[in-house]
């Protein structure tokens, strides 16, 4: 086939669209702005853009199909030339479902904990000997976030978001799972979901759609989900779930099976323990036995971004996490204080997203930093410019996370100083959480300048 994919720069769309040109289709794509890591991956393969940028000459009645990413705008002058020639265009995830429409489908789904409980799946099959697709919103380990083969199942990550600015269903409704899991119900996407109602209304779709063959996977420690499911009263099967057991010896996390055997952990985190549950319950059902869940498991280090380790040493433990959303930050931090009960802990975080940045939402992030021992917030001024929301003062900060030492940062260079002015010389955890960049400050270069003199 030959495919274009209109705003290639994603996160997710980069990856499809290498994964597709290696299995001999031809690639072309375009976008305005393209970040690391995906402009050196895209270059890699001579699928960098030559120029930035929307190029209708680019689009030509020889085109198989146009895949259209959620950041370009419905009068994207590729798109407008792609309707024009009457294209096939589709969004990614209808993308997705037509080149896996012949597989075992599992698609995780939920406000938080997407990402990781993919990736375990993932991560279980792939070493267990299961062949697999997928397609995940992020690196497990050595395995790219997409995969596309002839394997008979894939396991997807389910986002509630809109599919394009042509489609405004979520795009978990294309994927129509066998397997479905729900990780958890908590406002978010405010730009789309100017309500709670409205953000759970995408939910109630995906489980409505679910068939008597079909199973639901849901989190019963969230109230909101437990209610929402009993209210529904879906035809498929449904399998509520709670936080694996785990104890925590010197730092470690450690699980048993159902026979007794200790099986210590790489990951930490209440969060953590609540998605693993999930992913062995969804890979039992698939064929994985128990025996070759817990033995794969072990070994599963986390989603790139994901309380990814920056820097270890005796003193200063440095942590990076996608954390952005109330319900996932406040999951961060109090794992983080878990881990390290007696660590003196720097919080920084970034708001980022159109929902962290407005004043209506806001107050969802009230003691969200409350584990952290020093609370540093970091917001640029331009993205809200961009995002056309009003300034934010200190005091309405200090008021919304009710922390009344919170410290604030508008710059990399504020943050930074920030950061290293709050070291001691006693065991330091720095958690950095963002979905953006922190104004491009290099994280390894300022953990590793903070463990000097911490």
């Amino acid at each position: 086939m030959r495919i274009h994919f209109i705003a290639i720069g994603g996160s997710i769309m980069h990856s499809l669209a290498l994964v597709m040109a290696q299995r001999g289709h031809t690639v072309t794509g375009s976008d305005d702005e393209i970040y690391e890591p995906s402009r050196s991956r895209l270059a890699a393969q001579g699928l960098l853009p030559s120029e930035t940028g929307w190029h209708p000459e680019r689009i030509h009645s020889e085109l198989d199909i146009v895949v259209l990413g959620m950041h370009a705008r419905a009068d994207n002058p590729e798109l407008l030339r792609a309707q024009e020639l009457g294209l096939k265009v589709e969004s990614f995830p209808e993308f997705m479902y037509n080149i896996s429409q012949d597989k075992v489908r599992i698609v995780v789904a939920g406000s938080h904990g997407k990402t990781t409980t993919s990736g375990m799946i993932a991560h279980v099959l792939h070493y267990s000997g299961m062949q697999a697709d997928r397609m995940i919103g992020a690196k497990i380990g050595e395995l790219e976030p997409v995969a596309i083969s002839d394997a008979a199942m894939i396991v997807l990550e389910g986002d509630e978001y809109l599919s394009s600015p042509m489609d405004p269903r979520p795009k978990f409704l294309h994927y129509k799972p066998h397997i479905t899991i729900i990780t958890g119900i908590a406002w978010d996407h405010m730009n789309v979901f100017p309500t709670y109602p409205d953000y759970v209304r995408q939910f109630r779709m995906l489980i409505e759609s679910l068939g008597e063959d079909d199973t639901l996977i849901y989190c019963a420690e969230d109230q909101d989900l437990v209610d929402l499911v009993e209210e529904i009263s879906p035809v498929c099967i449904t399998i509520p779930y709670r936080t694996h057991d785990y104890v925590l010896e010197e730092g470690t996390v450690i699980i048993k099976d159902e026979e007794g055997t200790a099986f210590p952990l790489e990951i930490f985190g209440n969060h953590n323990l609540q998605n693993l549950k999930a992913a062995q319950l969804a890979t039992h059902i698939a064929g994985l036995s128990s025996k070759d869940f817990y033995n794969s498991i072990q070994s599963f280090t986390g989603a790139s971004k994901r309380l990814q380790t920056l820097h270890v040493e005796e003193r200063l433990t440095a942590y990076l996490d996608f954390a952005h959303a109330p319900s996932k930050v406040r999951a961060t931090v109090n794992a983080v204080r878990e881990k390290h009960p007696n660590a003196y802990i720097i919080a920084c975080l970034e708001l980022h997203t159109f929902s962290s940045l407005n004043p209506a939402f806001l107050p969802q992030y009230k003691g969200a930093l409350a584990e952290a021992d020093v609370k540093i917030l970091y917001y640029s001024p331009h993205t809200l410019s961009i995002k056309k929301l009003p300034d934010l003062s200190p005091g309405q900060l200090t008021s919304y996370f009710d922390e009344p030492m919170l410290m604030i940062a508008t710059t990399g260079t504020t943050l930074e100083k920030l950061v290293l002015a709050a070291r001691k010389n006693t065991k330091t955890v720095l958690l950095w959480m963002s979905s953006g960049r922190f104004d491009g400050l290099d994280l390894v270069s300022v953990s590793s300048e903070m463990a000097k003199e911490a």
